[in-house]
């Protein structure tokens, strides 16, 4: 029964309250420019095959 009340008790300041760090990898991947651009045109593609498809 205590076990199940310490899970229940809000501990901000515990461990599991802070997010993880991202990798040095996910980090160049998320600033990379050639990345950004090719997201935008792919994003930006679909918006527009579903602006075409929904005006037929």
């Amino acid at each position: 029964m205590a076990n199940i009340q310490e899970r229940l008790q809000n501990k901000p300041y515990a461990e599991y309250a802070y997010a993880t760090r991202p990798s040095k990898m996910t980090l160049f991947w998320r600033r990379c420019l050639i990345k950004q651009i090719y997201m935008f045109f792919k994003l930006n593609l679909k918006i527009m095959i579903m602006v075409v498809k929904g005006h037929s």
